[in-house]
């Protein structure tokens, strides 16, 4: 369900497994609720990952905490990145999707062409196979579904992703990749690769994360 990454005087960050809800529901404890049992504390969350994706995630051990963690994530003071697997042809390679974002039928969002408080992702792509592309995203916002809907608007619906029309597969293909922020005057960065999904073993996938990786690689928005 999820693996202990850091465990600090004031939170833990954990990675979340593929196809775990976040939230405890059906009988069934989600993965902060099964976090407090396990570790006998009580935890707090200060973001949260849809149930099909795997990775990163931060939980406070105080209300104090949380409320630091919430403020920062609400001045865009913590640095999130994702990586995601599509099929097909984007509209776009590299750049931007903004727009505001909307309810929309079976538990849908959607993007809209307004910009009033719209969603604000940046995000890079690779080839790494015939047809299959590699993204590397970075939202600048927080909206319900926000990078599912964003890929899915240049026409390449995240692998796994049926709710947005992604081709059927062992998993739904989005992954919280790295988190980077400051707490209390000290410099926090975390990284874990994907633990699960054929289609993220493949070689190129790794290289091109080597490069990423690299200084000035990218020309990512500087933190506020």
């Amino acid at each position: 369900m999820y693996q202990v990454i850091a465990d600090e005087a004031d939170f833990i960050i954990i990675n979340k497994s593929a196809n775990v809800h976040f939230h405890s529901q059906d009988g069934s404890a989600g993965v902060v609720a099964q976090a407090e049992l396990d570790l006998g504390i009580k935890l707090y969350s200060v973001h949260r990952l849809d149930t099909l994706t795997s990775g990163l995630l931060i939980l406070a051990k105080s209300s104090a905490a949380a409320a630091e963690f919430t403020r920062q994530f609400g001045e865009h003071k913590i640095q999130k990145y994702y990586l995601a697997l599509a099929q097909g042809k984007p509209k776009k390679k590299q750049g931007w999707v903004i727009g505001d974002m909307a309810k929309s039928r079976r538990s849908m969002h959607k993007l809209l062409r307004t910009t009033v408080n719209p969603a604000v992702t940046q995000f890079f792509s690779h080839s790494i196979a015939d047809g299959l592309r590699l993204y590397l995203l970075k939202p600048l916002s927080g909206k319900t579904h926000q990078l599912r809907v964003a890929l899915a608007s240049i026409g390449v619906p995240i692998l796994g992703d049926a709710l947005y029309g992604g081709t059927a597969s062992d998993r739904g293909y989005l992954h919280a990749y790295c988190l980077n922020f400051n707490y209390k005057n000290q410099a926090y960065q975390f990284s874990v690769s994907p633990q699960s999904g054929a289609a993220f073993d493949h070689d190129e996938i790794a290289k091109q994360l080597e490069i990423w990786q690299q200084p000035d690689s990218l020309n990512w928005p500087k933190a506020k």
